[in-house]
């Protein structure tokens, strides 16, 4: 799961940043709203955390380029104390999902944000079956039919990505921004990608599930109940 947290308190932001991936959850923070415009426009986000009041605007100009441009990331906004009725309405006809009022406690942010990622991208399931595969987003747990695999927190992210993308062919340059954000791009290969595909697939088999997951040579991956 991967979160943009758009907010300029700093020690807010760090704090939140430390809490969330703590617990297994990949937080890439911006201060400004051109920085996270800039962000939007190069990567793609499971939710965005977002503060209105920002030194060089109101974090409602990225609220409205999210949705113009019909992006699925859900979005939380974080206010200070004072905020109106008219203040959230406006928010939520913008296209906001939620809203958290300063202060708060980090794990109900984070709560907040799975429950968020739940409805978007699984109808609101907290374990989500695809035949004789369950993944317990709560639990951090998979099993296939009545085994319990031993899965990496990259893998079971990965794995509900591809879930979540059925049918879709992902590059390795979309999966790799996916698991490992900005830092992608700093690095010379996607072999990486590779690596967590083939040991995925590997935990997978020898549990006993059908491949899922087709290589689609010189494109990338995808999952797939047909074959290809």
């Amino acid at each position: 799961m991967k979160i943009l947290l758009v907010e300029d308190e700093h020690f807010l932001s760090e704090s939140i940043k430390d809490y969330l991936s703590g617990n297994g959850i990949l937080c890439q923070c911006v201060d400004k709203v051109a920085s996270a415009l800039e962000k939007i426009a190069d990567y793609q986000y499971d939710c965005v955390v977002l503060d209105l009041g920002l030194p060089d605007g109101n974090g409602l100009e990225l609220l409205l380029t999210l949705r113009e441009q019909n992006r699925n990331e859900g979005v939380i906004i974080i206010t200070a104390n004072g905020i109106t009725l008219e203040n959230k309405i406006e928010g939520f006809n913008s296209g906001a999902d939620d809203y958290l009022t300063k202060p708060f406690e980090l794990a109900e942010l984070m709560v907040r944000i799975k429950a968020l990622v739940r409805r978007k991208q699984f109808n609101g399931n907290n374990i989500v079956l695809y035949n004789e595969i369950a993944i317990d987003m709560l639990a951090r747990t998979v099993k296939v039919g009545n085994i319990f695999i031993d899965i990496t927190k990259t893998e079971i992210d990965l794995l509900l990505y591809l879930v979540a993308n059925e049918n879709k062919v992902l590059s390795k340059s979309t999966i790799a921004e996916h698991i490992s954000g900005d830092m992608a791009d700093m690095l010379d290969n996607h072999h990486f990608v590779y690596a967590h595909i083939k040991n995925l697939k590997k935990k997978l088999v020898d549990a006993g599930y059908d491949d899922y997951i087709k290589t689609m040579y010189g494109m990338g991956y995808k999952w797939t109940m047909k074959n290809e």
